[in-house]
């Protein structure tokens, strides 16, 4: 027998192999994921109260305030002419110029017959509009023929009208004072064919207004 039947092959020359190398992890990156911001929402402001401001542009632009002048003795005290001063206080002369409501005779359109009722009048209005009827009526005195007066009221025109069928207004130069007699009584003031206090009149003007007041108002 042979001193090696007891030699067990397969125990000696089993070669140990090395084992298997690991593989390395590579390590991965974490990806950030980008965060959306939150959005905040602030609390509203107060408001605060309207304060007074000034507008500095208009206060610059504006020109200084002009020291009053003192008022002499001379423009205290005044003179007027006789139409400034009819022009200036027409209510010496008319009455008031101011519109009130008062109640007056007038004409019915439909019934043709005068009525009393509530209308709207200008008392200098009416006043110099009287004047005009009171100069017809006083040429009755002096023209006995005179038989009617005749009044015409042109609303579009804003004009009315006054002739009688009497003797009429002579058309000539006053000797005196170098205009005609028209002119003269219808244009300048204090001229009257009144003056005389001798003379009959029904309800005529003596003072040399009257008519003249019409055409300067």
């Amino acid at each position: 027998m042979s001193d090696y039947s007891d030699y067990d092959d397969d125990d000696d020359f089993v070669i140990d192999s090395p084992p298997p190398k690991s593989k390395k992890k590579t390590p991965t990156k974490a990806t950030k994921t980008a965060k959306t911001p939150k959005a905040t929402t602030k609390a509203p402001k107060k408001k605060q109260p309207l304060a007074n401001t000034t507008n500095t542009s208009a206060t610059m632009a504006s020109s200084p305030k002009s020291k009053k002048k003192k008022s002499t003795a001379s423009d205290q005290y005044q003179k007027l002419s006789q139409l400034e001063h009819i022009l200036k206080r027409p209510d010496t002369y008319i009455g008031s110029i101011e519109k009130y409501e008062s109640e007056q005779w007038v004409i019915n359109e439909e019934t043709q017959c005068m009525e009393k009722r509530k209308i709207n009048i200008v008392p200098g209005l009416f006043k110099i509009f009287d004047e005009i009827l009171v100069n017809a009526a006083d040429n009755k005195i002096r023209d006995p023929s005179m038989k009617k007066i005749d009044v015409k009221i042109d609303v579009e025109n804003n004009a009315i009208s006054v002739k009688n069928d009497g003797k009429g207004i002579p058309i000539e130069i006053h000797t005196k004072e170098n205009m005609y007699i028209p002119e003269m009584i219808f244009g300048n003031l204090l001229t009257s064919s009144n003056y005389d206090d001798d003379e009959k009149k029904v309800t005529g003007g003596r003072n040399g207004y009257g008519a003249k007041l019409s055409k300067d108002h």
